[in-house]
């Protein structure tokens, strides 16, 4: 029996979301004639994803330079400034505690609300023709020994490069083979998403409302129309995904306390589990991972994607500038500098939003006086909240986050 041939490149992705789509961008585009392979169990085709994503203006800055944003800002709401509220469970009111303006530099948005049909017909359109597509795929082995990484799929095809890029989700079957653990937290919460209309303009405002089952965030879309971030307590969660169409507009009305008008929702209510999860390492024997296989942190900051594309910016400057170089590429000490810079940036973040929803999602009074006051004393602190729209808009770090080609 003929044994099928390896077949050989630089870089295999497994992943084909967001995440691996811009990584496959950014090494194509630094590294002209790189060879790469996108591996997904679903075959390759346009998002069915309703919701939207922020995209801070360090990640809005890489698009640009790949040529990419043009199409992606066609579709996408700047965001001109954030109102921030707190209020418990009997309140009528909801105070305004702290408020941002919306610009990193003047004219330039900390972020932008993109949906994720748009950014993803925008990265499938410009991938094509870059890499090689398995897909589907099922991988049956992984292997990191000796000078190449193996997958092996169950169909009997082996594929090998000098990297393998676990961009495969939070459920990472790469980073479990690999026996990569995590540190993971469960928040007893659940993300309620939707698109939502509404009777009055939001003037480009995000609101971020703290409630005790946890924030609820409206962040502006093009026209009268806003994207719902919103935790929930787990055991009453289940209540708001029953309610009918018009009920749950009033409901969402009342939480946001009639500041944008009669609601209507645009799509199906849908909820998903929020947990804290980091994996225990980022790299493994010629392997790395990015995105929600490395990382899955509360929404609360709207963060997620955020991280997930300072992941490429960094991985892709690190292979790029050790191929440039002759190096190994998939070699430990490249792969422990991509680990380096990525790791302390993630723990920040986890740990900020992290302390955010426990902060937040607590209803005892002593509690929220001193919140409400510590909230009063930053929206009177200019640099700090300078210094806080700087973190937010991921403006630092790799080239690639600063305008830069690599």
């Amino acid at each position: 029996m003929n044994k099928t041939p390896t077949a050989r490149f630089d870089v295999i992705i497994v992943g084909a979301g967001p995440v691996g789509l811009t990584l496959v961008l950014t090494l194509a585009r630094s590294a002209p004639g790189i060879r790469l392979a996108l591996v997904d169990r679903r075959p390759l085709g346009m998002p069915r994803d309703n919701r939207a994503s922020a995209i801070a203006a360090g990640v809005r800055r890489l698009f640009e330079t790949l040529g990419v944003w043009q199409e992606m800002e066609a579709h996408s709401q700047p965001i001109a400034a954030m109102r921030i509220t707190d209020s418990g469970s009997g309140d009528l009111t909801r105070p305004l505690l702290l408020q941002f303006d919306g610009e990193v530099a003047p004219g330039e948005p900390f972020a932008h609300m993109v949906p994720n049909q748009a950014s993803g017909a925008t990265l499938l359109k410009h991938t094509e023709g870059l890499f090689e597509m398995v897909a589907p795929a099922e991988i049956a082995g992984w292997s990191g020994a000796g000078a190449l990484a193996q997958l092996i799929l169950t169909d009997g095809r082996t594929l090998a490069a000098p990297l393998i890029i676990a961009a495969d989700g939070a459920q990472s079957g790469l980073r479990q083979r690999a026996n990569i653990g995590t540190f993971a937290h469960d928040y007893r919460q659940i993300g309620l998403v939707a698109t939502i209309a509404h009777e009055m303009p939001h003037e480009g405002i995000a609101y971020e409302h703290f409630r005790p089952a946890g924030p609820f965030a409206s962040l502006p879309l093009p026209g009268n129309r806003s994207s719902l971030v919103w935790a929930e307590a787990a055991a009453s969660a289940p209540r708001f995904l029953a309610m009918e169409a018009e009920e749950l507009g009033m409901e969402i009305e009342a939480v946001m306390g009639s500041t944008l008008g009669a609601v209507t929702l645009e799509d199906k209510l849908m909820g998903f589990p929020l947990r804290l999860q980091l994996a225990r390492s980022f790299v493994g024997p010629r392997l790395a991972l990015v995105g929600d296989a490395a990382h899955v942190v509360h929404p609360v900051a709207g963060q997620g994607l955020n991280l997930g594309l300072k992941d490429v910016a960094a991985l892709t400057e690190v292979v790029v500038e050790a191929m440039r170089l002759g190096l190994d590429h998939g070699g430990t000490d490249i792969l422990e500098r991509y680990q380096s810079w990525r790791r302390l940036d993630t723990a920040a973040m986890a740990l900020v939003t992290d302390g955010m929803n426990r902060l937040f999602s607590n209803d005892a009074a002593p509690i929220r006086a001193l919140r409400d006051f510590g909230l009063g004393l930053v929206d009177r602190a200019g640099p700090v909240k300078s210094a806080l729209i700087r973190a937010a808009s991921a403006t630092s770090g790799p080239r690639l986050l600063n305008g830069l080609p690599i």
